[in-house]
């Protein structure tokens, strides 16, 4: 890659950087200088970044961490790093659109916990990354923005919903980037642009963006990064409870700072894999999640398949009836509004409208069914220290095509089908990775979902450590698009 005129500093791992920063041995204001010029050139091969702020006030920002670091006043390990946030957080002073044509001229008069802790880590926020309207769907365009590209493949789409961020780390655009978990959207770009995506335990990133405080228990911000190390360096920035958000676990972050070497020996995995045939998978897909066995096994680990002890149909009607509650909950006022409403993308509509026909008793059953998950879920773990499924459905697809209509043949009846596989870690709030799982012979990527037992968010981490550290696979695979 150098060959190329890449600059070896937005080539380091971020806590590599990050040291470099903090022992001096680099300014602030040159790395800020040199993504600049690094995004220059290759943001616009996949979209990723967006809202991008002025280089004269990012490099007075720079320089600012420089003149703190000659007083001897360290932030952080994101000292000095730029950083850009998902383009569904609120971001105090930058435009903030949700993707959305109702928000094209919004700036947030505050910032969301996340990235009030972001800043305060040192971070200097350069922008926005890309995402769908509202977050809904696994695909990241938009009216004002258009599609976010895949970075192996700048005709398929990066997944979504933080599509943006994910392309933005495979592209080196940024050291380290936040996301948002509702369906998926932490794991499929993760796995569409070969990078690292972490969805946290419920409650593990405090979260007070929305109205309601208590109800909304479906969608998560996490991290997402180049490796499993930069990734939990940033969730141990973004964790930790907040009065502000009732529900969160208490913990600290620092937790997560810590070294994630640990002896895998004898650790039983269990493979859902498809759900014995009820999911539909593309070709190739499965297959090529069941090679990584080799790499899980080399660490000691044991791997079989399981069976769930759960009708998934159960889990698709309890998923569609929360979601449905929940983006009605968040859209209602705007649905009810003739002329907003007319700027709402049809799956919008389509989530509102069947939100609002829903009993009460409809929802508290879908919430039962999701405890009944958690339960069968939880027995699956008195046998199974992880469970594996792949992070999505079908490979990377054509980024004008707003969502698969099919799968091998199999209809998909909603907007949203085609990524059913990401339900079962959703409803379980569970922690989830997805980890790197190889290239198909169109060399298209794919991830592996490890999930996890309750809470054990670090203990994730630490296997997905150990299977980075045996696969490899963004050390050997890097973006294409960085040789143009």
């Amino acid at each position: 890659m150098n060959s190329n005129n890449i600059s070896e500093l937005v080539l380091l791992q971020a806590h590599e950087l990050a040291e470099r920063i903090r022992l001096r041995q680099v300014s602030c204001r040159e790395v800020m200088q040199t993504y600049l010029a690094h995004i220059e050139r290759f943001n616009p091969l996949v979209n990723a970044l967006i809202s991008l702020q002025s280089p004269e006030n990012l490099l007075a920002q720079a320089d600012e961490r420089d003149a703190e670091l000659t007083r001897g006043e360290y932030r952080g390990w994101m000292h000095g790093l730029p950083h850009a946030i998902k383009d569904l957080s609120l971001t105090q002073g930058i435009r903030t659109t949700l993707g959305s044509p109702l928000y094209k001229d919004f700036v947030p008069e505050r910032d969301g916990i996340m990235v009030e802790r972001i800043k305060a880590a040192g971070a200097i926020i350069i922008g926005k990354t890309n995402t769908p309207e509202f977050g809904l769907g696994s695909q990241s365009y938009n009216p004002l923005f258009g599609a976010t590209a895949c970075a192996y493949d700048p005709s398929k789409t990066a997944g979504g919903s933080s599509g943006g961020a994910a392309a933005a780390l495979a592209m080196h655009l940024v050291p380290v980037a936040d996301g948002s978990d509702m369906m998926g959207s932490l794991r499929n770009p993760a796995a569409f642009n070969n990078i690292f995506g972490f969805r946290p335990s419920q409650g593990r990133v405090p979260f007070d963006d929305s109205a309601d405080l208590f109800f909304d228990q479906l969608g998560y911000e996490g991290p997402m990064a180049r490796s499993v190390r930069d990734a939990a360096l940033l969730l141990s920035v973004q964790a930790g409870g907040d009065a502000r958000a009732p529900l969160s676990i208490a913990e600290s972050g620092e937790a997560f700072a810590a070294p994630l070497g640990r002896d895998f020996k004898g650790t039983r995995l269990g493979w859902l894999g498809d759900f014995n045939g009820y999911l539909p998978m593309e070709q190739g897909l499965l297959s090529l999640c069941e090679k990584t066995f080799g790499d899980f096994e080399s660490l000691g680990c044991h791997v079989e398949s399981v069976e769930p002890g759960f009708a998934p149909e159960r889990l698709w009607s309890s998923w569609r009836t929360l979601r449905h509650w929940m983006v009605a909950g968040s859209l209602g006022a705007t649905y009810a509004d003739p002329q907003k409403r007319a700027l709402l993308k049809p799956e919008a509509i389509w989530e509102v409208e069947n939100g609002l026909k829903l009993s009460a008793s409809e929802v508290f059953a879908a919430s039962v069914v999701r405890s009944d998950w958690y339960r069968a879920i939880s027995r699956l773990f008195e046998k199974y220290d992880y469970l594996l499924l792949p992070s999505a459905q079908v490979f990377p697809f054509d980024k004008s095509q707003p969502w698969p209509t099919s799968i091998e043949g199999v209809a998909m009846d909603t907007y949203h089908r085609w990524m059913e596989v990401v339900i079962p870690g959703t409803l379980s709030g569970c922690p989830v990775a997805n980890v790197q799982a190889g290239f198909n012979s169109q060399g298209l990527p794919m991830g592996l979902q490890i999930i996890g037992k309750h809470q054990a968010d670090f203990a994730v981490l630490q296997l997905a450590h150990a299977y980075e550290q045996a696969s490899r696979w963004f050390q050997r695979c890097p973006s294409p698009l960085l040789g143009q």
